[in-house]
């Protein structure tokens, strides 16, 4: 029986709608958790500029409303329409579809906003990944909707990535204190350069992430479909993931070493918040020198998954517990059914050797 999780979020997300509805304005409190808030007034002097957005406590009433909404969409979507598209694609062992589910999600949200993410580079002095612009005319204490949507949509959605991660939503993978790393390290880099003004730079970080995450999602799910171009595609997400995680990051993080102290004003004043300063080139260094670390763990499994490919023709993520251990479940059924039959026919001894043998969720054998 399939359990709709989705229905909780979707009663929250009706009832604030509902509450809106009663009074569809700014004055309505209900207005913080859907619509950005802190918007200033246009600028006399400059007309033709888009209006400006500042930054307060009442975020963290939009990313708390859109992270319900994001968990609402992850569980409908997986639930309602990925599960029929993995059954139609012949996936029957239930470990192997919600893997396919989840890893179809993650491609279909990145698709969205990883391009979503360039769009807003574009217009910010960081294209194309220009590490000065991080720093020229800090503090970045206003941005335009787009941005700041953008920004916070995206802290929700690593909010109710954390809660999936809390609530084992998830099957936990082998890997699953390294990704409790990530999650936290992620929302300490989130949270802190937005508070502290140094969202440019979480823009290029958010940006270099999203995009190497849909190759590998998509990656994955050519794998799970058996696709005859899961070889090639797989090395098109190397190339991507070495270039965007550890080439264009140590990027980021060398100009720590240079453009941090030579760009920009370099001091720590609360009244002006200027906060580009020794003590947040230390922490931003810690926590971007931590990203990295995690990210060049996951490049040696990815290299060992190239090696197992290119040498027994093996494509599998032995990360993941499940991917390697669930059996379809009707294969089992008949195969018991078999040995019940052998067994009835006083032939049980002769032929429950003969069993077809399981195969891995993953499609190959070992």
């Amino acid at each position: 029986m399939t359990r709709h999780t989705y229905l909780v979020p979707a009663l929250i997300v009706a009832i604030t709608a509902a509450l809106y509805a009663v009074k569809p304005n700014d004055s309505n409190p209900v207005h913080r958790f859907i619509f950005l808030s802190y918007r200033l007034p246009p600028d006399p002097a400059n007309p033709g500029v888009p209006a400006q957005y500042g930054k307060g406590l009442w975020d963290i009433a939009f990313v708390s409303f859109y992270t319900v909404v994001l968990t609402f969409t992850r569980e409908f979507v997986m639930q309602e329409l990925l599960r029929p598209l993995a059954r139609a694609a012949g996936i029957r062992s239930r470990g192997k579809q919600a893997r396919f589910m989840e890893q179809m999600y993650t491609a279909i949200y990145f698709g969205c906003l990883g391009p979503a993410g360039l769009y807003v580079m574009s217009k910010t002095p960081v294209w194309y990944y220009n590490t000065r612009g991080m720093y020229e005319d800090f503090p970045h204490m206003t941005h335009e909707a787009g941005f700041k949507f953008y920004y916070l949509f995206q802290a929700a959605y690593w909010a109710q990535q954390a809660i999936v991660l809390l609530l084992g939503m998830e099957k936990p993978r082998k890997d699953f204190k390294e990704l409790v790393g990530h999650h936290i390290v992620s929302l300490a880099l989130i949270g802190l350069s937005y508070r502290f003004h140094f969202t440019y730079m979480g823009l290029a970080v958010y940006s270099t992430h999203d995009i190497s995450d849909f190759f590998l999602a998509t990656s994955k799910v050519l794998n799970y479909i058996d696709s005859p171009i899961v070889g090639p595609y797989f090395f098109l997400f190397m190339c991507v993931w070495i270039y965007l995680r550890h080439f264009i990051n140590l990027k980021i993080i060398l100009s720590l070493f240079t453009e941090y102290t030579t760009v920009g004003p370099f001091e720590l004043n609360w009244a002006t918040q200027q906060y580009k300063c020794t003590l947040s080139q230390y922490i931003t260094l810690g926590l971007l020198a931590s990203l990295q670390a995690l990210n060049l763990f996951w490049l040696f499994y990815i290299f060992r998954i190239a090696y197992r490919f290119l040498r027994y023709d093996i494509a599998e993520d032995d990360r993941s517990d499940a991917e390697a251990t669930d059996v379809d479940d009707e294969t089992e059924k008949r195969r018991k059914k078999a040995l019940a039959d052998d067994k009835s026919n006083g032939r049980a001894s002769g032929r429950s050797s003969s069993a077809p043998r399981a195969r891995p969720a993953n499609g190959h054998t070992k």
